[in-house]
């Protein structure tokens, strides 16, 4: 028998790992105390814990309490306040799957979606058939790439609940995922259906219409989600974006504007800002929009960070040392080269830092300036130059130079040499016109696919007489390659000892050796354009790309637009009309 005044002591540890949610340890002292003291006063007014912790049961006012209290925080977006208050709550409530459920919510917020997932899963083993859940779980699902299994979960909410309209949302954004577009406009019409005040179904309607690329259905679906919820900026955003992929450039800025207001302090709509404004000829606050690149989610990670000055534009740089730094891909980087002699002429030194496989073009080409390739790990540490600049800054500060200068026709230098080995390389195919061909790029999501031709689409290209076809796709171009020779009879030679993707200095001694580059905007028009080689660009008029800043500099290069309303036919037909002159006039060598 336990001595009484022991009673309070076991009661008051009892207490403490109830509070500390170690609910075995706690339910093992009530029961001790139930043995030896069920009729004590003192046990009898704690008895209801243990029936409690037994049922694992929490009383009804505080899990309210909890429950509103989660969901301000979550609304308010104050997510790891929510995780941290659902987490003291479920050390001593560990069965409550609202909260489990509201934790996981906060979790997907966060962008956690590995904890998310588990904290789900056990939201669905304390209650298999809680649709928010479920719903939740098949989002964080959709965020890991699980698209079978987020289906599958998806499947059993309508089938708990066939009226769901947030469940056809969901589905309809996994099928948009997996470029199945038919099946999610089925999804998200499905849910406006069933209710026809959803907003957010609107709105993911106008993403896979702007995916289509039909523009105009985009805008109809944005602006019928603007009536439901007038406030929401990325759907200005958004549309936006569609209107600017029409041309509609003034109301593109006017959406952006409005977006802007809504939430200030938005990146990607600044930057977009930016595109319609160089678009449509204003360069002055296109360059200046352009400057926010660097609070972009794809961009924030690659700026760099030195204990010297970015300059301004307006500090005095005589005698002084500056580095310029690449910082997009590699065919920006050859383009935005043209404007090196603008800042190496006012400064004592300077240098140029790029990607490895540009180094040696670019030491041939500026022999003036120290060429290194870029090298991050002391940036904090250097201490070899005065200011610095990204290279994307150098249109805002020489705009004026820029406008001013007659067009050159090339700025970059291949090696002598390599043009002469490609002259006789080519040469050894047999006599003709030699036209190097690109028609897509390394990166062929949605948002740029209007940027480029299909392969059938090159086809009055490939009718031209007395004209050998050359490959400089840097990858994955064998199938297409194969197609062409089975489909248009037309071989397209490749060479397979150069790496077109890292032996760039190659690649554009091969340019030069060419008579004519044919082209959509992937690298190889600005590196063929560069070196001085005629270079027939088919462009898309409305790509945000379609400015002073991506497109090529060089008077060598001529560009063919593209509306977006209509096909590539003819610009193919007359790019070929030009190549085929071009080649008429081409004589045996």
């Amino acid at each position: 028998m336990l001595e009484r005044k022991s009673l309070d002591n076991i009661l008051t540890k009892a207490k403490f790992h109830t509070k500390n949610g170690e609910i075995t340890e706690a339910i093992e002292l009530y029961q001790k105390v139930l043995q030896n003291f069920s009729k004590s006063e003192s046990f009898q007014e704690n008895i209801s814990d243990l029936d409690l912790l037994k049922q694992n049961k929490t009383p009804q006012h505080l899990l309210e309490e909890i429950i509103n209290k989660l969901t301000n925080l979550y609304n308010q977006r104050h997510f790891s306040e929510v995780v941290q208050e659902a987490e003291n709550f479920l050390k001593k409530y560990p069965n409550e799957f609202i909260v489990w459920n509201i934790m996981g919510a906060a979790n997907i917020g966060l962008g956690q979606y590995e904890k998310a997932s588990e904290v789900l899963k056990k939201v669905i083993r304390l209650n298999p058939n809680y649709l928010n859940g479920l719903n939740n779980l098949g989002v964080v699902l959709k965020e890991q790439g699980k698209l079978k299994e987020a289906i599958e979960i998806f499947d059993k909410v309508i089938s708990l609940e066939p009226n769901c309209a947030a469940t056809y949302n969901n589905m309809g954004n996994i099928f948009h995922d997996l470029g199945q577009f038919s099946e999610s406009l089925h999804a998200y019409k499905k849910a406006i259906s069933l209710n026809p005040k959803y907003a957010d179904a609107y709105y993911n309607m106008g993403v896979v219409f702007k995916d289509k690329g039909e523009y105009e259905q985009a805008v109809v679906s944005y602006n019928k989600s603007l009536l439901l919820r007038p406030n929401h900026a990325n759907t200005y955003y958004n549309l936006g974006n569609a209107l600017q992929d029409q041309g509609k450039l003034e109301e593109a800025i006017n959406a952006f504007k409005k977006s802007i207001s809504l939430k200030p302090d938005n990146a990607e709509a600044h930057q977009n800002l930016g595109f319609a404004f160089l678009n449509s000829g204003r360069l002055k606050e296109g360059l200046n929009e352009h400057e926010w690149r660097w609070k972009t989610k794809k961009l924030s990670l690659r700026k760099r960070n030195f204990l010297q000055p970015c300059w301004d534009g307006k500090k005095r740089l005589n005698g002084k040392k500056i580095l310029i730094w690449c910082e997009q891909g590699i065919g920006d980087t050859i383009n935005w080269s043209s404007c090196l002699p603008y800042i190496s002429s006012k400064v004592e030194h300077c240098i140029f830092e790029c990607q490895d496989k540009l180094v040696p073009l670019m030491k041939r080409s500026f022999q003036n300036i120290e060429v290194k390739s870029q090298d991050r790990s002391q940036d904090l540490e250097r201490k070899d130059f005065d200011f610095h600049l990204p290279m994307g800054s150098l249109y805002k500060y020489f705009i004026k130079d820029i406008l001013s200068n007659k067009k050159l026709s090339s700025f970059l230098i291949p090696d002598p040499m390599r043009v002469n080995f490609w002259k006789k390389r080519l040469n050894s195919l047999g006599n003709g016109y030699y036209v190097g061909i690109s028609w897509k790029s390394s990166d062929m999501s949605s948002k740029r696919l209007q940027n480029y031709a299909k392969l059938s689409e090159f086809y009055p290209l490939f009718k031209i007489p007395n004209v050998i076809f050359i490959n400089l796709q840097n990858k994955d171009f064998s199938e297409d390659l194969s197609k062409i020779e089975n489909e248009f009879g037309i071989l397209v030679h490749n060479f397979d000892d150069l790496d077109h993707f890292d032996n760039i200095d190659d690649v554009a001694a091969l340019c030069g050796a060419l008579d004519v580059v044919v082209s959509t905007k992937t690298t190889v028009p600005l590196i063929s354009s560069s070196v001085g080689t005629l270079t027939k660009l088919a462009n898309w008029r409305q790509s945000p790309w379609s400015n002073i800043l991506y497109n090529p500099v060089t008077s060598s290069a001529d560009i063919f637009e593209r509306d977006f309303y209509e096909s590539w036919e003819n610009i193919f037909c007359n790019i070929a009309e030009d190549v085929s002159e071009l080649a008429k006039n081409w004589s045996f060598r």
